[in-house]
């Protein structure tokens, strides 16, 4: 290809046709052109090529970290994880996925470590190329009544339910099922294998969206920013209004007491009770 004869731009528009694990055999050509403008469009793709470089190599470790749990057998793993244990309100959420090895995506990570934007991404890219992905959900009256670990545990158990493939064996971040499936849990494992760091995604990205609806069913809250996260505009927002019908009446003792707030405290809890028997 002569770029000698194209105009920055239309190089640039050639470079985004190709992936970028493919710049790198454009940019000696591009060094070459006398034109300092292509000169410097050729060493961010350099750069665009050199951390492409860096995160398929870390995606592929993951991949590899995961199997190595398992000898390196060619079985179907369910990485497993959830999203939602420590709100003060909405539900726990739970993700089972069974990831395609031969369609690595880049960018799968701990949901944590991804944007907003990113995680929807991720997401759409995960329920195209998945093996299976499953989701369960256990509602906020539920944890009140179990504890949250044993939601969080009822949710895994239904997101491993809804596979539309039985998975050989389950990989969780930091808990153990009562299935009759071979499993092994590691602490932050959504942070070091794969198919655990896409659970994560699907489970965050699902939690996110619920909250985001109920939200504009209680606009005062703010769901939409903090999820249902115990942060200050939202602990703010159930000193002056109360609970709602989706709070989690057993997170809330140490907000709703004191001295100054006890009274409304119990009326609140009153009203939210009516509301619980009311849905």
């Amino acid at each position: 290809m002569d770029f000698s004869k194209m105009s920055l731009n239309e190089v640039k528009e050639y470079a985004n046709t190709l992936k970028a694990s493919k710049h790198e055999n454009i940019v000696a050509a591009l060094l070459s052109d006398q034109r300092k403008s292509v000169q410097a469009f050729a060493h961010t793709l350099n750069r665009r090529a050199e951390k492409q470089r860096k995160e398929e190599a870390r995606m592929m470790q993951m991949i590899e970290a995961e199997r190595a749990l398992f000898n390196g057998h060619m079985i179907k793993i369910a990485g497993i994880d959830e999203a939602g244990r420590g709100p003060l309100a909405g539900p726990v959420v739970a993700s089972a996925v069974i990831m395609d090895y031969a369609q690595p995506i880049a960018g799968i990570d701990d949901s944590k470590k991804l944007s907003q934007k990113q995680r929807e991404v991720r997401y759409d890219e995960i329920m195209r190329s998945a093996v299976a992905v499953g989701v369960g959900i256990v509602e906020h009256t539920v944890i009140d009544e179990i504890n949250i670990l044993n939601a969080t545990k009822r949710a895994m158990n239904q997101a491993v339910g809804k596979l539309d493939v039985k998975p050989d064996v389950l990989l969780i971040d930091a808990v153990r099922l009562n299935l009759d499936i071979e499993q092994k849990s590691a602490h932050k494992a959504d942070a070091l294998y794969y198919s655990v760091a896409a659970a994560s995604i699907i489970a965050k990205v699902t939690r996110d969206r619920l909250m985001t609806e109920y939200a504009q069913d209680y606009p005062m809250y703010g769901f939409e920013s903090h999820k249902g996260y115990g942060t200050a505009q939202h602990i703010e927002a159930i000193m002056q209004y109360g609970p709602t019908p989706i709070h989690r009446l057993s997170f809330l003792d140490g907000i709703l007491k004191g001295p100054d707030k006890q009274a409304k405290g119990n009326l609140s809890e009153a009203k939210a009770r009516k509301y619980r028997r009311q849905y």
